[in-house]
C-alpha cells in the first residue's frame, strides 16, 4: 500500500471508529451478550439451543466461554443470528491512528538520534539543541510518510 493510501486509509477508518473511541457502550455485559439478550428476550437455554440445534448445556456452555473470553466468534455469531441480533465486531484504538503512528515514528527518531548524539559526543562532535530539535522533526516526518510495517518492526 502506497503511502498516501495509508494516510487516507487510516484517517477514514478514524472517522468510522471515532464515535466508538472510550466508549463503554459496547462492554460485555457480566453474564456475556449472549444470556442478557436471552433473558431480555424471555427465551429459554433450551429455546435458543433449539433454534441453534444444540443441546441447553451447549448454550450454558457458550455462556460460559463468553463470559471467559474462549467463546469462537463463529459460534457468537451462530447465537446472535438465532436471537435475530447483528454480531458487531471492531477493534477500537485507544488514541486516533494517526497519533499512534506519529507516536510510533517519534520513540523510532529519537532512539536514532540518542545512539547517534552519543557516538558523535564521544568524537567530541556535539550538536547544538536547535539542530538536534529540527533534525528529530525531520526524521519524525519522514518516518510518519513511510509508515509502513518498517515502523513497527525496530523496537
Amino acid at each position: 500500500m502506497r503511502s498516501n493510501d495509508r494516510i487516507t486509509a487510516r484517517r477514514q477508518l478514524d472517522k468510522r471508529l471515532a464515535p466508538l473511541r472510550g466508549s463503554n457502550s459496547f462492554a460485555r455485559p457480566p453474564r456475556g451478550w449472549i444470556r442478557a439478550i436471552r433473558d431480555a428476550l424471555g427465551m429459554t437455554a433450551k429455546q435458543l439451543g433449539t433454534r441453534m440445534g444444540v443441546s441447553q448445556p451447549r448454550i450454558a456452555e457458550m455462556e460460559r466461554f463468553e463470559v471467559s473470553k474462549t467463546l469462537t466468534l463463529e459460534s457468537l455469531e451462530r447465537a446472535a443470528h438465532a436471537m435475530d441480533c447483528q454480531l458487531v465486531y471492531a477493534l477500537v484504538p485507544r488514541k486516533p491512528l494517526d497519533t499512534l503512528v506519529e507516536e510510533r515514528a517519534t520513540q523510532i527518531a529519537k532512539a536514532r538520534l540518542s545512539s547517534t548524539g552519543h557516538s558523535m559526543g564521544l568524537e567530541d562532535q556535539s550538536v547544538d539543541a536547535d539542530d538536534q530539535e529540527l533534525h528529530l522533526k525531520k526524521m519524525i516526518q519522514k518516518l510518519v510518510e513511510k509508515s509502513g510495517s518498517e515502523l513497527w518492526s525496530e523496537e
